[in-house]
């Protein structure tokens, strides 16, 4: 058992912060000293570590209390996720010092790139992140809906999807606005409701965002159906949503 300076001392983290932790109920000590000193034990420890993992991926001690109180927190799983972010993190860092390094170099005038200030594909990766660790409805209802589909029923339903956004290419010089368009978003909505989660307006503006958001959906839906088809759909679905 370490008392509430040595895991001060250990951590890095702040008295006072440890007291607000138990106060808000996200880690409570493992027992008291006979004088009211918090004392934490090797789990309190362990507890501590996810916290301090999820508070540098930006997450609000809220939602940090929501995901790991829950009895089917999988601690593994969220490693795992917790690795992947912080390694785009880590590259999106890189990029930065790389940029930096060169403006130095050359000058502002001789390196106008503004792609490594681009964070989508983080942005994209956490959102789905953030989307299982909270285990919203949408991501239960996904969950219950895709219990036994086996991979070829799966690799079908993205096929399908994918050919929805093929007739988005096929129109994409169109008004994003008129018609055509308008109902490609409707079948598209009703088609992710069906088989995916219940796809409100609101859901389905935020998917519009990742789709043209400059990450791994971007390149995929317009490397099937064509370029600027991601950012066609996005436009119909913003024309849709409001």
């Amino acid at each position: 058992m370490r008392t509430v300076h040595e895991v001060s001392k250990l951590t890095g983290v702040s008295i006072r912060t440890l007291q607000y932790y138990d106060k808000i109920g996200l880690l409570h000590p493992a027992g008291y000293t006979e004088s009211g000193y918090r004392l934490y034990d090797d789990t309190a420890l362990e507890k501590l570590q996810q916290i301090l993992l999820f508070r540098e991926l930006e997450f609000p001690l809220k939602d940090i209390k929501e995901i790991i109180d829950r009895p089917d927190f999988d601690k593994g799983k969220a490693l795992e996720q917790q690795i992947a972010l912080l390694t785009l993190k880590k590259e999106h860092i890189e990029n930065l010092i790389d940029l930096a390094r060169g403006l130095k170099a050359m000058g502002v005038n001789h390196l106008m790139d503004f792609e490594p200030f681009d964070t989508s594909k983080i942005d994209e990766y956490a959102a789905q992140a953030k989307a299982s660790w909270g285990k919203t409805p949408e991501y239960q209802e996904y969950e219950e809906k895709s219990k036994g589909r086996t991979a070829e029923e799966n690799a079908m339903l993205s096929e399908q999807m994918m050919s929805i956004f093929a007739e988005f290419g096929a129109i994409r010089s169109e008004d994003p606005s008129g018609s055509a368009a308008q109902a490609l978003v409707k079948k598209l909505q009703d088609f992710i409701t069906e088989h995916l989660y219940t796809c409100s307006d609101k859901i389905l503006y935020s998917l519009g965002m990742m789709y043209a958001g400059g990450g791994d959906f971007t390149t995929g839906i317009d490397k099937h159906a064509g370029e600027g088809t991601a950012e066609f759909a996005y436009q119909a679905i913003k024309a849709y949503c409001k």
